[in-house]
């Protein structure tokens, strides 16, 4: 027999009620409850009810009218805030049981971001990963959170731990020479462009969309994770001005700077520990030329060297990159050049006196995928694009609309790099040097010489050597890794690329090896797959308040 007011309830809201299953506004729902479809429109968050509940069900008329529901002390945020309401269990039976709105699109992820040489890699590592879902209880995580773990590399067994907690002691391995430090590359989603597209976050409720909810959980998660450099994408230049930059040096850091150009608000920045490194040049790099009609965007990138403190090379120095590139799917040309213009700004920053360079650390939302044509262009070092799409470059599209080729070369000869992304005008009388000693040598042959640079002018090259720190796919499942996550997609664009020592176990091939020692790294903070973060409502939510996740990397710098 139904309790009395359970049988009032409209015909076509049947259910099987139990006294585990009553749902009362003072305790706690112990069990993950599933809602319908339909839900009244005051409420915030969908109503939970019992799983075999009709999918066509009235609103339920023991609230009665209106005027009694309101004058019964019972109010919206209480309603809201209860702890009788949490989010779905991490561990979903299949991907059918996720909203319908939030299942994986399929388009073309698997063909630009699963390329052989990417499960190979996987093979190389001999990782050893657990599911982030499987092991939330075990961690003692609380329900509407997700506990991302620390992987740490083996130097004995060349394969990865699966750490709790970070580990508070450094490795006493090796000399006094050694020096460990983190990196964090965080897009912390701008307000303006939050607000300017709203679309993207309607799964969102909207009180976690204001700034003033979002940056004390931003600040929250930069204290927590406590990185010793800080790479950050989409800040706000006034908020930059009026809170992010004093609370981020109450915390110990320096910060550099570089806004947009035009009328954008936001722009990125580079923090550093104080404590940890001293600022040798802070170099700005803007992408917008006037006089180049293709470079008509207003991103920057920003260039640092840094000076490790408490080390026996005086003249040891790190380079650090941040950037944001164009997002357009449809204009690779502008983000390769992008690229190209970033490359050759730290490869006139990273050299040393002996003719080598520095280690390099490059990160930011490359607003690429894994596989792409410009992801492969920055780890192996070297693109022939003869041919190429310009809306494959980025690989965001399976089917890009358009299928204009890139022009050979990319960018006009006056921006002044070249197709070895460095800055001719620096490298103008080598080049001339060498053009001599080739013309005396072999005199009648200056035609040759011409046709060849042309077949080549479709290359694109850079030299470093470097590594992504993330794999981009779970090696026992092939799941993706995601670093971004709204009411459209869920995929990788932000990276952490670095120059990998040779004795490093987590390198991945790159170019030829042409620096002063490296970085070896020594363990990241695991990323997340799209269920796992669905089972928190996506990004933005409660605990996370950016559209993409933080990525961070442990290093130790390898002198040769």
């Amino acid at each position: 027999m139904l309790p009395r007011h359970v049988q009032r309830l409209g015909r076509d809201w049947i259910t099987h009620w139990s006294g585990s299953q009553i749902l009362t506004f003072n305790s706690p729902v112990s069990s993950c409850m599933r809602w319908a479809g339909h839900y009244p429109p005051w409420a915030s968050f969908p109503l939970p009810i019992p799983a075999d509940f009709s999918a066509n069900w009235r609103f339920p008329p023991f609230f009665g009218p209106w005027r009694q529901f309101q004058n019964s002390n019972w109010h919206l945020d209480n309603y809201t805030q209860s702890c009788c309401f949490h989010l779905p269990n991490p561990s979903m039976k299949s991907e059918g049981e996720e909203p319908l709105t939030k299942k994986r699109r399929l388009s073309g992820q698997d063909d630009t971001s699963a390329p052989e040489q990417e499960t190979n890699l996987s093979n190389q590592k001999e990782v050893s990963c657990l599911s982030v879902a499987q092991n939330e209880e075990k961690c003692g995580s609380k329900k509407g959170t997700i506990k991302r773990h620390w992987e740490y590399f083996c130097q004995q067994s060349k394969t990865m731990k699966i750490a709790k907690n970070k580990r508070s002691d450094q490795s006493s391995a090796g000399s006094e020479a050694t020096f460990d430090f983190t990196v964090m590359s965080y897009n912390i989603l701008s307000q303006s462009l939050l607000e300017g597209n709203s679309h993207l976050y309607k799964h969102c409720r909207q009180r976690l969309l204001f700034w003033t909810y979002r940056f004390p959980n931003i600040l929250q998660e930069i204290k927590e994770l406590d990185a010793d450099v800080l790479c950050l994408q989409e800040v706000q230049e006034d908020h930059y001005r009026t809170e992010i930059k004093s609370s981020l040096e109450s915390l110990g850091y320096q910060c550099e700077y570089k806004m947009r150009t035009g009328r954008k608000p936001d722009g990125c920045a580079i923090c550093f520990k104080t404590s940890k490194f001293s600022l040798i040049s802070s170099n700005p790099v803007e992408f917008f030329r006037r006089d180049i009609p293709l470079l008509d965007r207003d991103n920057v990138g920003l260039v640092l060297l840094l000076q490790p403190r408490f080390h026996c090379k005086a003249n040891a120095a790190i380079c650090i990159a941040n950037t944001h590139l164009l997002y357009n799917p449809r204009r690779g040309d502008i983000k390769l050049t992008q690229l190209a213009m970033l490359l050759a700004e730290i490869a006139s920053v990273a050299p040393q006196k002996d003719g080598s360079f520095c280690p390099v650390i490059i990160c930011g939302d490359f607003n690429s995928v894994p596989g792409s044509p410009l992801y492969r262009f920055i780890k192996e070092g070297k693109l022939n694009y003869e041919g190429l799409a310009i809306g494959k470059v980025s690989g965001q599209e399976q089917f890009p609309r358009g299928q204009r080729i890139l022009s050979i070369p990319i960018w006009p000869k006056k921006l002044g790099i070249s197709q070895n992304c460095v800055y001719e005008i620096k490298h103008q009388q080598k080049e001339e040097n060498a053009g001599e000693k080739l013309e005396a040598a072999e005199p009648d042959n200056t035609q040759k010489i011409v046709i060849a640079s042309e077949k080549l002018s479709s290359k694109l090259r850079h030299h470093f050597k470097l590594s992504s720190v993330y794999s981009h796919y779970f090696p026992e499942t092939g799941v993706p890794e995601v670093t971004t996550c709204h009411s459209r997609s869920a995929v990788t664009v932000d990276y952490i690329f670095y120059s990998a020592a040779n004795d490093d176990t987590a390198a991945q091939p790159g170019a030829e090896d042409s620096f002063c020692g490296g970085l070896k790294l020594l363990g990241r903070l695991a990323l997340l797959t799209e269920k796992d973060l669905w089972t928190v409502n996506g990004l933005p939510n409660e605990k996370n308040s950016s559209d993409h996740l933080p990525l961070l990397a442990e290093f130790r710098l390898i002198e040769r």
